[in-house]
């Protein structure tokens, strides 16, 4: 699990952990829809057992991707900005391409098939166990981030971009790494600028 701080954002501390090998994916996505319907103390204490962005990890394409998603997100809260109900979904909305709520927690949310996934919690300071307590919810096995590069589905990530016309990727075409590489530098920008673009 990777921890970081965020001392402009009134001291945030994030954690985020890479999960593979997760084999109750579809059990995750009920609950997370089940904890949102529970009103009453029960509910509460459901949805503060899953507060946390759960994101399939094949969409992400570096941890840049993800940093500056998680930026942006808190970016929005500190300034009263949030478009959707909470720091962790925002995450999600800030990944998706277009500006829609639902297909953002649909196409990057865990999903019944997920067996993938980045959990990342926000927080005002560090919370005790919370290695265990994602380990409760995700049967898999944390990995190190680096392991994020042999699950990127690159073609997805490329679909959902648009980008099968994108003009600098057809003159590297066949140079993998070259593609990857500028795949991601126009994710990634994309993400830096969706908030100054909507």
């Amino acid at each position: 699990m990777e921890t970081y701080h965020y001392s402009q954002f009134n001291h945030v501390v994030v954690h985020v952990a890479l999960f593979d090998d997760v084999t109750n994916a579809a059990a995750i996505r009920s609950r997370i829809v089940q904890a949102a319907r529970n009103l009453g103390v029960d509910g509460n204490i459901e949805r503060e057992a899953v507060n946390f962005a759960f994101i399939d990890a094949r969409l992400i394409s570096s941890p840049l991707h993800l940093q500056t998603a998680i930026y942006q997100a808190l970016l929005s809260e500190a300034q009263g900005q949030l478009r959707t109900k909470t720091v962790h979904s925002e995450i999600l909305w800030a990944l998706n391409p277009t500006n829609n709520i639902t297909e953002a927690i649909r196409r990057y949310g865990v999903s019944d098939k997920s067996a993938a996934l980045i959990v990342v919690r926000v927080d005002v300071s560090d919370t005790p166990d919370l290695q265990r307590r994602m380990c409760d919810i995700i049967q898999g096995h944390i990995v190190p981030f680096q392991a994020l590069g042999r699950m990127t589905d690159w073609p997805i990530i490329k679909k959902h971009y648009k980008l099968d016309s994108e003009l600098a990727l057809k003159e590297v075409q066949g140079n993998l790494d070259r593609e990857h590489f500028i795949i991601n530098n126009i994710v990634v920008s994309s993400v830096a600028m969706k908030n100054v673009m909507t």
